[in-house]
């Protein structure tokens, strides 16, 4: 058990480490708009870099910043009905979706007809296809409606009798383009199947003329973009092989994204992949890339029989009689339904941009092939100029540009001797300049504890109300954090009763407030938070025995202890 702790202690001391520049960006963005950190960019965080939302709400609201929760938790269902979405080989989108058929006969089910759909977009981009089916989307798209036409500005899914397109499986994303035809054009945005029997359906907007039903239209998938997704689902290939030969044959996937824009991997590791085995891992896929530009093999076998070769049957598929098989010979064998390069060499340069963990025994790899891994290389050159400057800098400013230095261990700059010694400058003031905070930190609180020096303000008392004791406190100069670890003492000093402590840190108001468990079903430490919130001109929230603020208003510190005792006498009341 210990060791799992340390373990745990380790990974998320690393999630820190590598997510914390990302956050405090964010943050000082957030400052200087309106105060409110953007949900999906707060999601982001905790999807790349595994960085818990207590956690960042807890540095948000240090900074008087609120968290857009509605937006998380939406960026988070989204994730989630991904995640279910790539569970079929078929894969495609089930959703709750009401669909009225309009002009099209009804199955004894009671749902739309449709006929049989060829997918031909292993071979093809661009084929003649018949337009079958097409539904309008009705409001916010919650319901769909059988039309014979969609005229131009209109929104709605086309059904096709053969179609390019890929739809979102295995973790590749789908396909998009464009539905043409001499006085028609209209965009192709997703894929779907909303329904498990259902066609791929293809939600398009019409930009030009009417698409009608009963007639062809050429579908063109965008060859760009499907291109680049096809270089990073065989490099996800190459990329899972090399994690097995280098990392160890342990390991499996647990979930994968392939994208045009970069690939991410999951897999099953307890610890962390060190630097030297991901620059093997790098080198060893460069080397199927670039030194032996090999054929990628695909064909369609029984299932039995392929398992039985040796094919990865991957994390989360459903597999029926027959699979198709995506082999990189001597190298790679894998059961997969994707698009991939005709050879490895079409993959490009491929470099590895994070590690990371993800959850308990998974961790995570991000890549980027072809024109991205060529913008990411070229960057490297400015990181090295921040190296220099770092070098050269104050502990200060030092951290400072190790902040504007995104993942420095995946971004490895050219190895030059002044690149070397800034780096290991660079690591030695940051973590001088941490440890000289941690020891000013526990200084304050030692002051503060202490009472009667210059940290201490004028307000510090106990009064008892109803017979529950209430400690307030008015400091100055302490961080958040510091201020939440004197609460934590001066309530175990208690025993049993309420802290309330308010300090005035860089001109911001800071207010924490703890109790002990005995008391939480009368005095909630959320409620008495935002009560007391308001008076410093800010908010705040917590759990029934912790809670924290943060404010504007200073100037008004000076009455929050007495504020409190009144907010408590309500509480009591009301309880």
């Amino acid at each position: 058990i210990a060791s799992v702790v340390r373990r745990e202690e380790t990974q998320f001391d690393r999630v820190l480490r590598e997510g914390l520049p990302h956050l405090e960006e964010a943050l000082a963005g957030a400052e200087s708009m309106q105060k409110v950190l953007d949900g999906r960019l707060a999601f982001r965080l905790y999807d790349t870099f595994g960085m818990p939302l207590d956690f960042i709400e807890d540095m948000a609201q240090s900074r008087s910043i609120d968290v857009d929760k509605e937006v998380f938790e939406r960026a988070m269902d989204e994730q989630r009905a991904r995640a279910r979405t790539g569970a079929s080989f078929g894969g495609g989108q089930e959703s709750e979706v009401t669909v009225k058929a309009g002009p099209y006969p009804l199955t004894a089910r009671g749902e739309p007809h449709f006929g049989s759909q060829q997918f031909n977009g292993y071979e093809k981009t661009s084929t003649r296809s018949g337009v079958t089916h097409l539904f309008r989307r009705d409001g916010n798209g919650a319901s769909l409606t059988g039309v014979d036409a969609l005229t131009s500005g209109e929104e709605g899914y086309v059904v096709l009798d053969r179609t390019p397109f890929y739809l979102e499986a295995g973790g590749q994303v789908s396909d998009t383009g464009r539905l043409a035809e001499k006085n028609v054009d209209a965009a192709v945005e997703d894929v779907v199947r909303l329904k498990p029997a259902w066609p791929r359906m293809h939600l398009t907007t019409v930009r030009k003329g009417e698409l009608r039903v009963g007639e062809e239209v050429t579908a063109e998938v965008d060859a760009n973009r499907r291109d680049a997704i096809r270089r990073n689902h065989t490099a996800t290939h190459l990329l899972h092989a090399a994690l097995r030969r280098i990392v160890g044959t342990h390991v499996r996937q647990k979930g994968s994204l392939v994208a045009p824009d970069r690939l991410r991997f999951d897999f099953s590791h307890l610890a962390a992949v060190t630097p030297a085995q991901l620059g093997e891992i790098e080198r060893l896929v460069n080397d199927h890339v670039f030194m032996m530009n090999q054929a990628v093999e695909t064909e369609e076998r029984s299932t039995e029989e392929a398992i039985a070769a040796g094919a990865m049957a991957l994390f989360g598929e459903k597999y029926g009689d027959r699979v198709r098989v995506v082999t990189v010979p001597g190298f790679s064998v894998e059961l997969c339904g994707g698009t991939h390069c005709g050879r490895t060499g079409d993959i490009g340069p491929f470099i590895i941009t994070h590690e990371g963990g993800v959850a308990a025994g998974v961790r995570r790899i991000e890549a980027v092939t072809g024109a991205t891994a060529v913008e990411t290389f070229q960057s490297r050159g400015d990181e090295r100029s921040l190296l220099a400057y770092a070098h050269e800098s104050t502990a200060a400013q030092a951290v400072e540009a190790v902040g504007r230095l995104q993942n420095l261990r995946f971004r490895r700059p050219v190895n030059t001797k002044l690149a070397d010694r800034a780096a290991k400058t660079v690591v030695k003031l940051a973590a001088d300049h941490k440890r000289v905070l941690r020891e000013n930190e526990r200084l304050k609180v030692r002051a503060a504890m202490a009472g009667g020096t210059e940290a201490q303000g004028q307000d510090a008392d106990v009064a008892e109300i109803d017979g529950i004791r209430i400690v307030g406190r008015v400091v100055s100069g302490l961080e958040p954090g510091a201020l939440r670890t004197l609460a934590d003492s001066l309530r175990d000093r208690l025993g049993s009763g309420v802290v309330v402590l308010a300090s005035d840190n860089d001109g911001k108001a800071a207010l924490v407030v703890s109790v002990t468990h005995d008391l939480t079903d009368r005095v909630h430490a959320g409620n008495l938070i935002k009560a007391l919130a308001p008076i410093v001109d800010g908010r705040g929230g917590g759990r029934p025995d912790f809670a924290q603020a943060g404010g504007k208003r200073t100037d008004r510190l000076h009455s929050i202890v007495p504020e409190s005792r009144t907010a408590v006498g309500r509480l009591l009341a009301g309880s």
